[in-house]
């Protein structure tokens, strides 16, 4: 228990408040006997001039002490206080409480002098024995030390009542994030927390929700992804197996119409596992690529001819719209060949019968903010290639997430219609490992417009001439992998 974080805010706040409270009573106390004691000293040394001066003008009036008793008597009344007053011989002629009349003052100290034509003529002594006002003075400050001591106790409680309300309110909602997380530990991915405050313990909230449902989100596409593989591989295995085993049982013979079917099969699974190894190496950061300097406009006029068959099977027209001067880039041409082709098969997908799909380039200067809003910034130059459809669009709460593997905004569509819902996941790790970004922008019924960035050659490598024959000087060579489709 003392290991809880209540409790050591508690312990903390009973050790703050101790020294707290203990420190201000201390210096309360002693202020208050400190400015007491001034008091007393100023108030008993204006009761000496008085009475010096009213026992001097009697003495002066009569010229001794005779019948001074009542005068005393008076004068301790006023001052509330003991008086005794002696000749010049040391023999007390007046007592207050008339005790001491007629004997010798030596026992007892002296107070104030009383002086008559620059000579003395008595002395005053001020409560003489036991102090009734220093008793009073004691009685004073202990009242006021135990106020202080009780002052301190009421404001220690109410402070401790405060601090466990308080430890509720802050440590309530830490110990729901514990709760959840415990839940989540125990594979219960439901779990949220309620955001009941805008501060730091409200954003630690809020961040944890946005993780739980990233975590949800991913453990969904975790389970769609191992039934969409198996569904994936088991079309083209299942298709195999049908004509081999027809073939075994002397149904079908092998001649070359069924052996292309076979051939176009183990293509398929071939192509599908190529595409989940290349898109493993890219999420491990393990992609190799073979860059060097290119003209960008040859790359998209071979992704262009690649897929110009599936569009005009389509009824679909490809346009380009290219600057006179072909951009040079640092890129791995095959690798940027395949983003492209799969931004453009995926246009085909989604793009009606008599539709339109352009592809454009855009020359770019460095930008401090990616449209991504929360991407990296591009700090470098670089040329923005853009491929637009006019299709169906994508709706606007599927927009975050298509560039997840496996995903699909209709998950009905299958493969031949849809695609597996790798080709935006490699191709989007194809540009990142380029050092650029892969973005979408899109409008139900409208289409949609996938953007791409890629490095400019930097002039100071000499990368930035392009010869006659349409060569270009430098190349950084690097191991060659194998770029799918």
């Amino acid at each position: 228990m003392i290991h809880s974080l209540r409790a050591r805010l508690l312990l903390a706040f009973v050790l703050v408040l101790g020294v707290a409270l203990g420190g201000m009573s201390l210096f309360a106390s002693r202020t208050t006997s400190t400015e007491f004691q001034g008091y007393m000293a100023r108030r008993t040394q204006m009761g000496f001039q008085r009475f010096q001066m009213v026992l001097g003008s009697y003495y002066a009036d009569k010229q001794g002490w005779a019948g001074v008793q009542p005068l005393v008597v008076q004068m301790a009344d006023v001052v509330g206080q003991r008086l005794l007053l002696a000749d010049n011989g040391g023999t007390i002629v007046a007592d207050s409480e008339g005790k001491l009349a007629g004997r010798p003052a030596g026992q007892w100290q002296p107070t104030v002098a009383i002086t008559y034509q620059g000579s003395q003529v008595g002395t005053v002594y001020l409560n003489p024995g036991p102090s009734a006002e220093a008793t009073g003075e004691t009685a004073f400050l202990s009242s006021v030390n135990r106020s202080l001591l009780l002052s301190a106790g009421i404001s220690a409680l109410l402070a401790l009542l405060l601090t466990v309300i308080l430890s509720r309110r802050i440590l309530g909602p830490i110990e729901a994030l514990t709760r959840a997380a415990r839940a989540m530990e125990r594979g219960d991915l439901g779990q949220r927390v309620r955001v009941e405050s805008g501060d730091e313990v409200g954003e630690l909230a809020r961040a944890f929700n946005s993780m739980a449902g990233s975590l949800a989100r991913n453990e969904e596409l975790r389970r769609n992804m191992v039934s969409d593989v198996a569904h994936e591989l088991r079309n083209p295995l299942f298709g195999i197996r049908g004509q081999v085993e027809a073939i075994q049982d002397g149904l079908l013979e092998p001649d070359a119409k069924t052996m292309d079917s076979i051939h176009g099969d183990v293509l398929l699974l071939s192509r599908l596992v190529d595409d989940l190894q290349e898109l493993a190496m890219a999420e491990a950061g393990q992609l190799k690529l073979d860059r060097s300097i290119a003209d960008l406009s040859e790359v998209i006029h071979r992704a262009i001819r690649a897929v110009e068959p599936e569009a005009a099977a389509k009824g679909l027209t490809l346009q380009e719209d290219l600057p006179e001067e072909p951009p040079v880039v640092e890129i791995d041409p095959g690798r940027i060949g395949q983003v492209l082709q799969n931004l453009l098969r995926n246009a085909l997908g989604h793009t009606p019968r008599g539709g339109c799909i352009t592809i454009s380039t855009q020359d770019s200067a460095p930008r401090t903010q990616n449209p991504e809003g929360h991407a990296p910034p591009i700090t470098h130059p670089f040329v923005e290639v853009s491929v637009s459809d006019t299709g169906t669009g994508i709706p606007p709460e599927h927009l975050p997430h298509i560039f997840e593997r496996f995903y699909r905004v209709d998950p009905s569509r299958s493969r031949s219609t849809g695609g597996s819902g790798i080709g935006l996941a490699i191709a989007k790790q194809l540009v990142e490992a380029h050092g650029g970004r892969l973005w979408a922008e899109s409008e139900v019924g409208k289409g949609s417009t996938f953007h791409s960035t890629l490095p400019v050659a930097s002039p100071d490598l000499g990368w930035g001439d392009s010869r006659q024959d349409g060569s270009h000087p430098g190349k950084r060579q690097g191991p060659v992998a194998s770029t799918g489709s």
